[in-house]
């Protein structure tokens, strides 16, 4: 219902949303766009505003770009399996309900982070690991040797390795076996990413006029901002700002502006200034500010990320011992990094006793 009394489209867009269930089905063995898929289903004008800015907000892409497949792979299969999203979201109701003996007691889920932020991640697993964690060794080439692999390091140090994780960006990876296998290197390139500016922001909170009573917003691109949306932080995670403040992240950039990545603080500060006031009539100056540029951004999942994938897949058969993870393949997220992460580990130990 509430829904139903937004603004957030027409009267007609809302009427073409709850015509879902009677949407034409996907040809066969077609790769879709995002864009293409939620105006089949859900129609043109929902697809412009509600897709296209949750495209925005997740990958940074453009919709009309971005394969459905290998973005969203589970409402992909939602519509293979149930020939919808409405007779999909109908039968996991159902089967949740059988299964509510089961799940009592299973914790809900909810948005989780760190208490000093994401590095602590990463602190925890290298103090974890019963092995020698190097930090700051740029590889500048990886080649096979009698023994596996060489994996030589910027300043002359050369590693020996019976098998290789790289567990970096697409683009970095194509670097390190450029010599190795040109051909895997050469596709590797060809998984694009967004560049990204993340600006934090923050204020005393009653100097700022809104309570934050939420999660924040994404802004579909042609609404006239240049931000692609703002989170909430302090709202979202305690302990995000002192007492008495609130701290705000602010995205802009991505594939639809890769040029924000370049511009200065002052312009990008008096941008996303402009924009707050238009979306949040936030007129105050900030008390605190940073500003953080990732010119490799989120990684691009086009139209053909698939066969992309199976090229991977097929020059690295080649080199036993050779893997690839990360958020440039299977899932930009951290969870989706965390849920290739165990299987792949299981797979090495299996192939390395072998």
């Amino acid at each position: 219902m509430g829904f139903a009394r937004s603004g957030l489209l027409s009267w007609p867009g809302k009427i073409r949303v709850a015509f879902e269930p009677f949407a034409t089905r996907r040809p066969d063995d077609i790769d879709e766009t995002i864009h293409a898929f939620a105006a089949r289903r859900i129609g043109r004008e929902a697809a412009d505003i509600l897709i296209d800015s949750m495209v925005s907000g997740v990958f940074g892409g453009n919709a009309r770009e971005l394969s459905l497949r290998a973005c969203f792979p589970k409402m992909w299969q939602m519509e293979t399996d149930h020939g919808g999203l409405f007779r999909a979201l109908l039968a996991k109701m159902r089967e949740k309900k059988k299964r509510r003996g089961e799940a009592m007691g299973a914790p809900a889920g909810r948005l989780t982070s760190f208490k000093g932020g994401s590095e602590e991640l990463i602190q925890g697993v290298a103090g974890a690991l019963d092995a020698d964690v190097r930090t700051n060794a740029w590889v500048e080439d990886i080649h096979e040797t009698a023994e596996g692999y060489g994996v030589a390091l910027q300043g002359g140090d050369t590693l020996t390795a019976h098998a290789v994780v790289l567990a970096t960006g697409a683009s970095a990876a194509a670097a390190n076996v450029a010599s190795l296998d040109d051909g895997l290197a050469a596709t590797l390139r060809q998984i694009p990413c967004a560049p990204i500016v993340v600006a934090c922001l923050g204020w005393e909170r009653e100097r700022l006029g809104h309570d934050l009573d939420g999660f924040g917003f994404l802004i579909p691109r042609g609404e006239g901002p240049r931000t692609l949306g703002v989170l909430w932080d302090s709202s979202i995670y305690p302990g995000r700002a002192p007492e008495g403040h609130v701290l705000v992240r602010v995205m802009i950039g991505g594939a639809s502006d890769p040029d924000a990545v370049d511009l200065d603080d002052d312009t990008l500060l008096h941008i996303i200034r402009r924009d707050l006031q238009t979306t949040m009539r936030v007129d105050a100056e900030p008390s605190f500010s940073r500003i953080f540029r990732h010119r490799l951004g989120i990684p691009q999942y086009r139209v053909g990320h698939g066969d992309k994938l199976a090229r991977i897949e097929a020059r690295l058969a080649n080199h036993p011992g050779l893997y690839v993870t990360g958020n440039s393949y299977r899932g930009v997220a951290i969870n989706s990094c965390i849920a290739e992460a165990g299987p792949l580990a299981e797979r090495i130990a299996s192939e390395q006793l072998q």
